[in-house]
């Protein structure tokens, strides 16, 4: 099984991969393979850190390929809070705004974001475009 051209709703994501390998990410409009290394542990940065971080930390795009080598058995764990009941909102860290860097995503709730992320489903497109502020030129 493989997946499309996405990025994780998650802030974090760490993944352990098997030998037959077949993740991708997009770097400079190129896909670059991810080769396995045995015992290694791949740290992909999720959508909700970059919101938070206001794009210093950017959320990898990345995708898997099919591969008939065999089943592949990769183990992701996402670190999120979207399972959790809350009313809190989340939006970019006021300490790293200023009048140089203004927020560029409005705030919203894990639930709010988890539902538009599983809602438009794995479709090439960040999550994150509906949540940025539209600057006036």
């Amino acid at each position: 099984m493989g997946t499309t051209k996405h990025s994780d709703a998650s802030f974090l994501t760490i993944l352990l991969q098997d030998q037959i390998g077949g993740l991708q990410v997009l770097y400079e409009n190129q896909w670059v393979d991810v080769p396995p290394v045995p015992g290694a542990l791949v740290v992909n940065i999720g959508d909700l850190l970059q919101l938070v971080s206001n794009d210093r930390f950017k959320s990898v795009e990345h995708q898997v390929l099919a591969n008939h080598a065999g089943p592949r058995v990769s183990v992701a764990c996402f670190f999120t809070l979207n399972f959790y009941p809350s009313t809190r909102l989340y939006g970019p860290i006021k300490e790293l705004l200023s009048e140089d860097h203004p927020p560029l995503y409005r705030e919203t709730s894990l639930q709010n974001f988890s539902a538009h992320y599983d809602g438009k489903g794995l479709d090439g497109n960040s999550a994150l475009t509906r949540f940025k502020w539209q600057r006036q030129q």
